[in-house]
């Protein structure tokens, strides 16, 4: 397989959430994200109006985007993957909203997921991110052993870098 770094701009963190409640339109922020020359962007795939509306600007300006998704559960990853294959990704982005404390508690979840994904012939990443599976990244490293071809989605704004340990000036 081919490598490639795709740079997406997150929706979520187009939010200004302001005291004023001022908040960009969808169309300014993607406006603004096709300018910034983003190969595209994340996208929720759990709420469909949301999901078809920005597809279908990104796919009008020759953009892509990754699917979105939190799951709780294996399950809950089906209705996404019907919306994906509806409209579309270059790979479903899984954030696994799930705090096993062990390796072996997250196989069934990742074996789950990979097999759903596959049936559907989508292209599956878990993403790095702070308050889930994967938020040590010495235990995402375990993981990597356990699944040595799994695929990641490094969110590093959810990674310590320093400066803010007691431990580290």
């Amino acid at each position: 397989m081919a490598q490639k770094l795709l740079v997406y701009q997150s929706l979520w963190a187009m939010e200004r959430r302001r005291p004023d409640g001022h908040e960009w339109a969808l169309d300014e922020k993607l406006g603004m994200i096709r300018d910034a020359g983003f190969d595209g962007c994340g996208v929720r795939f759990i709420d469909p109006p949301f999901a078809r509306e920005v597809t279908s600007f990104l796919r009008k300006h020759n953009m892509t985007w990754q699917a979105q998704c939190y799951p709780q559960s294996v399950d809950d990853l089906k209705p996404v993957l019907a919306l994906v294959n509806e409209l579309g990704a270059d790979h479903l982005n899984l954030q696994a909203d799930v705090r096993p404390y062990t390796l072996e508690d997250c196989v069934p979840y990742i074996d789950g997921w990979r097999k759903l994904a596959a049936e559907e012939g989508v292209e599956l990443h878990i993403e790095t991110h702070r308050d889930r599976m994967t938020t040590d990244l010495f235990f995402t490293l375990h993981l990597l052993d356990r699944f040595p071809d799994l695929r990641f989605t490094a969110d590093l704004s959810h990674t310590w870098w320093g400066g803010n340990s007691p431990d580290r000036p």
